[in-house]
């Protein structure tokens, strides 16, 4: 079964976590992948940081042993319906209220919907510790797991 790991569980295994790390072991037949946002992601996290060329190495090296998932027309279309359905399951009802709220004030961030997007369209098991993705799942139903 194919996989797409996401920014927490990237850094899990960057950063060393055992727990992590032999959990991905038991997989190592399988495809694993990370998302052009979770790229992005992890760049990011770099750039912030005080050991930036130090981190952007490890990140490199860790992605050697991953594929990335790009966003396309496809991603587009799914990503489009999954924000509907999440906004229209936790947005409040009252149409003024409606207007004036976004998918952030909800809980939810843009990237991890293009992530979710990213997993539905290629047929992967999305693995995460976020509880955000819990949330989406129950109005739009993927594979999801954690290795934590």
């Amino acid at each position: 079964m194919p996989y797409l790991l996401d920014t927490n569980h990237c850094s899990y295994i960057i950063n060393g976590n055992t727990k992590v790390i032999n959990t991905s072991k038991n997989y190592s037949d399988d495809v694993m992948g990370i998302s052009i946002i979770t790229y992005t992601e992890l760049l990011y996290m770099t750039e912030k940081s005080t050991k930036k060329v130090e981190n952007l190495l490890a990140v490199e090296a860790f992605l050697d042993d991953v594929d990335i998932y790009f966003i396309d027309k496809e991603t587009s279309l799914i990503y489009s319906r999954v924000k509907a359905l999440v906004f229209n399951t936790f947005a409040p009802k009252e149409k003024s209220k409606r207007r004036r709220t976004s998918i952030m004030d909800l809980g939810f961030s843009d990237h991890d919907l293009w992530i979710v997007a990213t997993a539905i369209q290629h047929n992967l098991t999305l693995v995460s510790a976020d509880g955000d993705f819990q949330r989406i799942n129950r109005v739009q139903p993927f594979l999801l797991s954690s290795w934590i």
